[in-house]
């Protein structure tokens, strides 16, 4: 006998549809959970809520093999052989993390196909991988943030299979797998949950309406979000999970549910006996997420610092647009190593009020990600150019040092290691004509309000945007992507060879800043930032002992000081 179950609080009736078989009527409970035991059922299976006729997945399918508009399919955890019985993890503190994205990081845009490239990311030097989401959304291309499917792997990808046939690689070479994932919303096509029950709020965010994290029947949404957390972490075997945007999660219960997430995931994590990391995105700046439980805060692992790119892109490009606004001074840069945040309580221009609070100074530095690039500060750009398209290779290795000497958690995006020249843009395909027709014009005024022209923003629905996007790996055969490459390698090296330069410690990092040039002490170890058009002699702190890294060629040391050329970086021993 299989038993089926679903959860539909306001339905009067509840029918399981099997193919070629006839319907069953299920039962209901009190607690809302509709429950049927089926004798001989085949793998795939639907319902029919109330006295309509039109099949729907399972709100908590481990499936979707034809799409999320398709019937669901019974998927057996336990028949999956695994081969990572001796892993015991990887903990986030000391690591760097390597983003990207399965549809775009290969040709072929499979879970398989970037198993072939892991090998590459072991010899970079990363520890963990993280993928942006992979849950099913409807089309074949998509960023993966209008996921449908809260349990079930995209079937393009390479379905529950295929993305455990990557944990499991990465697993066998050292390297610890992190998920990016949504709940905060429902992608705009396909997403039945909703018909359901009571999953969503009134409120709404940036991407639709709000999750019921509150409201009548929020327990049951709640546990959805909980079983799908520990899902990810157990049966898949995954390393941790990057919560997207969790200021858009409106909770205003006593414990929040990222406070619940948090205990679940520590109860998994001592059970399994290896360290699960939980990641926030947000734009709050807001040190409770990241704060122990013990000491009144959420208990969360991470979150992204946004402070400390934005820090560093406009220093670095000159950009003072929009957000960057309140950014660019290497006073700001200073703030923001030495403090974590620089939004603490500061005005921001940009939203036009006093945003954020300072951190604590005990708090480490191990708790903020910070980065150069990610998917949404080059894909939220206009055309989706990176840094590379408008920076020269000497000053995009004088932000990497700045970035892999800084006392956070570095992540880099896929391609920034050999500074890859393809664009990452914003792409989808959806079927609906109309639904595609109105990302397009959204996507247009948004840009138009940020001063971009709407003829230069690629149509996100044209085939040409996902394949311009793909990485192309043959640019490695050329000498400059491969000395850049080079470079990333050995300043990864260096930081893992250096306790100075892991060290999460803010309030033991100096900072010092003068015409274009920045000294970042980190115990015996200093970092020199030249950021000038024009070589420069700076004064030291110290005696130096030896040159660790240089970006560029030419260094001279003369004791005390040091003679960079224009746009070059330095690590030196004292």
């Amino acid at each position: 006998m299989t038993e089926f179950s679903v959860w539909a609080p306001d339905a009067t009736r509840v029918r399981l549809h099997l193919p070629d078989a006839a319907d069953h009527e299920m039962r209901a409970a009190a607690d809302g959970w509709w429950r049927v035991e089926v004798p001989d059922a085949g793998p795939d299976y639907s319902f029919l809520l109330n006295d309509d006729e039109t099949p729907l997945p399972d709100p908590r399918s481990p499936w979707q093999p034809a799409g999320v508009h398709g019937p669901s399919r019974r998927y057996d955890h336990a028949a999956f052989e695994w081969s990572d019985s001796s892993w015991t993890g990887r903990q986030l503190p000391g690591s760097i993390l390597y983003e990207l994205h399965i549809g775009t990081f290969t040709p072929e845009g499979t879970f398989d196909a970037a198993i072939d490239r892991l090998d590459h990311l072991v010899s970079l030097g990363v520890d963990l991988v993280e993928l942006l989401p992979v849950n099913a959304f409807n089309g074949e291309h998509n960023w993966g943030y209008d996921g449908v499917c809260w349990f079930a792997p995209h079937q393009p990808y390479g379905g529950p299979d295929g993305l455990k046939r990557f944990v499991d690689a990465a697993h066998a070479r050292g390297l610890g797998v992190i998920l990016d994932v949504v709940y905060n919303h429902f992608g705009p096509s396909g997403a039945y949950a909703p018909r359901f029950g009571p999953y969503l709020a009134e409120q709404s965010n940036s991407w639709g309406r709000s999750v019921n994290l509150d409201g009548p029947h929020s327990d049951e949404v709640r546990r959805f979000i909980l079983d799908s957390v520990t899902m990810w972490l157990r049966d898949y075997h995954v390393d941790g999970l990057r919560l997207d945007a969790v200021h858009a999660l409106p909770d205003s219960r006593a414990v929040p549910i990222l406070e619940e997430l948090a205990v679940s995931v520590e109860s998994l994590s001592t059970h399994l006996g290896r360290p699960l990391s939980l990641i926030a995105e947000s734009d709050l700046n807001d040190p409770r997420l990241i704060t122990p439980r013990e000491a009144g805060g959420f208990g969360l692992h991470a979150q992204w610092n946004d402070d400390a790119h934005h820090a560093l892109h406009t220093l670095l490009t000159g950009e003072r647009q929009g957000y960057y606004g309140d950014f660019g001074s290497l006073e700001t840069l200073s703030d923001v190593l030495t403090g974590g945040f620089f939004h603490a309580g500061t005005w921001s221009s940009f939203r036009n009020r006093h945003h954020g609070r300072a951190l604590d100074p005990r708090v480490p530095g191990h708790r903020l990600v910070a980065y150069l690039q990610n998917h949404d500060q080059i894909g939220n750009r206009a055309t989706g150019d990176r840094i590379s398209a408008s920076l020269s290779p000497s000053l995009l290795r004088v932000g990497a040092t700045l970035l892999l000497t800084a006392p956070f958690t570095p992540m880099l995006f896929m391609g920034e290691e050999w500074a890859a020249s393809t664009p990452w843009q914003f792409f989808t395909s959806h079927p609906e004509p109309e639904l595609a027709a109105a990302v397009a014009r959204g996507r247009r005024r948004e840009f138009a309000s940020h001063g971009w022209a709407e003829g230069d923003v690629p149509d996100p629905q044209d085939p040409q945007t996902f394949v311009r996007s793909r990485l192309d790996w043959a640019e490695l055969d050329k000498p400059e992507h491969r000395e850049m490459l080079g470079f990333y390698q050995r300043l990864i090296a260096l930081r893992r060879s250096l306790p100075d330069l892991s060290d999460p410690r803010l309030n033991a990092v100096s900072v010092q800043h003068g015409d274009q040039f920045l000294l970042m002490r980190r115990g015996e170890t200093l970092v020199v930032a030249n950021l000038a058009g024009r070589g420069q002699g700076i004064s030291l702190p110290g005696v130096v002992r030896r040159v660790l890294l240089a970006s560029g060629e030419g260094v001279t040391v003369m004791r005390d000081r040091i003679q960079l050329p224009a746009e070059t970086a330095a690590i030196v021993a004292l």
